[in-house]
């Protein structure tokens, strides 16, 4: 059986953190996904996952904390975090200029060269403006995993069509270095609008049997992390989520 993660950033309007660890286990989570926003008692965090029997092998950890890298090395060893994963870049940092997105690559290949020698993988998390082209006519996505060819990446399946695009596509071309997927959901058009649109896993218009089915043949996948973005219903999302997740492995 394939274990599941959760985008611990999903349960972030409904606190404590360890009513919801406590929550994930009993729901069959092996896995969480924390954020930024979580680190600032590390060691409170590490006790909080271990005590309800969970994982936390990658996080999102914005570019400003990723580049004090001794920090975020020790947090990483403290809390058992095995892949740091960039989740994105401020909207005024979004750029038209290729140069622009060229320096990110090199910075973020310049990051990953210290945490790889610190045992760490480094990669990154995408939303759907990486698939929007820019003034060259050149997409965000392709210019920094090709010019930065040792970074892992965690494919956010939503956010990537959102972005116009044909998971199976990136899938093919980018297999080897497809890590992990963000399991979520888009609701049709004109749904879900008190939830900005998105859909619990296997309740929107993904074929997520299909995605499953791909990823597993193209892809190096093995984390798979249920996530949604604004969800009203914290306890409805979890279950839903894994108990369609179980149907697809």
């Amino acid at each position: 059986m394939t274990d599941f993660s959760f985008q611990l950033y999903s349960a972030r309007n409904f606190p404590p953190l360890e009513t919801t660890l406590k929550k994930l286990a009993a729901l069959g989570y092996k896995q969480v996904e924390p954020f930024g926003g979580q680190f600032g008692d590390p060691a409170s965090l590490a006790a909080q996952i271990k005590a309800n029997g969970l994982t936390a092998p990658t996080a999102h950890v914005g570019l400003d904390m990723l580049k004090e890298t001794a920090k975020t090395i020790d947090i990483a060893g403290q809390v058992g975090i095995k892949t740091l994963l960039c989740p994105a870049i401020s909207k005024e940092a979004r750029s038209q200029d290729e140069g622009e997105w060229n320096k990110l690559a090199d910075t973020l290949a310049e990051l990953g060269e210290v945490y790889a020698k610190a045992g760490l993988g480094f990669g990154w998390h995408n939303h759907d403006f990486e698939f929007q082209p820019i003034a060259s006519g050149k997409l965000p996505m392709n210019i920094i995993l090709d010019r930065a060819p040792k970074l892992v990446w965690e494919v956010d399946v939503a956010w990537l069509v959102k972005g116009g695009q044909k998971p199976g596509d990136w899938f093919a071309k980018y297999g080897d270095r497809i890590v992990a997927l963000h399991v979520k959901d888009l609701a049709p058009a004109g749904q879900a609008t008190n939830e900005d649109g998105w859909a619990d896993a296997g309740y929107g218009m993904l074929d997520w049997q299909v995605i499953f089915a791909a990823a597993k043949a193209l892809t190096k996948a093995s984390i798979f992390v249920m996530e949604h973005d604004n969800p009203s219903d914290i306890d409805r999302f979890m279950t839903r989520s894994i108990e369609a997740a179980r149907k697809w492995k």
